[in-house]
């Protein structure tokens, strides 16, 4: 039986309101919108979704992934993660602290290209700890990483490469 991509998609703080939440710089899409076209251009894969605006229940859902001696043969990992995690990205070395913990690729994405923004916000964290990062593309950013990391996870699988 071949294998179901499952991949999970996590979402920091005010991303809840995407398609209202500043529409110049994130678009008009709501997140559901962006899931479902993600859903149809590979209907066999696994997509879940969380979002949270507290930074505590963010890093318990990554921690729900880091293995422990007495649960690491139970757990039930995703292929990978999608992390928007927002403003966090930027000010969370907690979060940052989580992502490092787990054995399963993580990938950066972002609406808005924050480099091109406060100098502050090209400033992140989690950066060191993902496998690649994509930004500045508005909803599209998701379908993007999405594509990449599916490929890049999924052959590492087939081909046993790296």
């Amino acid at each position: 039986m071949p294998h179901t991509p499952v991949l999970y998609v996590l979402n920091g703080p005010n991303l809840n309101l995407l398609g209202v939440r500043e529409p110049g710089i994130y678009g008009t899409q709501t997140m559901d919108q962006i899931l479902e076209l993600i859903r149809l251009a590979y209907p066999l894969d696994r997509l879940d979704y969380f979002q949270t605006n507290h930074e505590g229940e963010l890093i318990e859902k990554i921690q729900e992934w880091v293995p422990l001696p007495s649960t690491a043969s139970d757990l039930a990992l995703p292929d990978f993660v999608l992390l928007n995690a927002g403003g966090w990205s930027h000010t969370s070395v907690a979060l940052a602290d989580a992502v490092a913990m787990l054995r399963i690729p993580v990938f950066e994405v972002h609406l808005s290209h924050p480099a091109s923004r406060e100098s502050f916000l090209g400033l992140s964290p989690l950066s060191v700890y993902c496998q690649g990062t994509v930004s500045g593309f508005g909803p599209e950013s998701y379908r993007v990483a999405y594509a990449g990391a599916r490929s890049r996870c999924l052959s590492r699988d087939t081909d046993g490469q790296p």
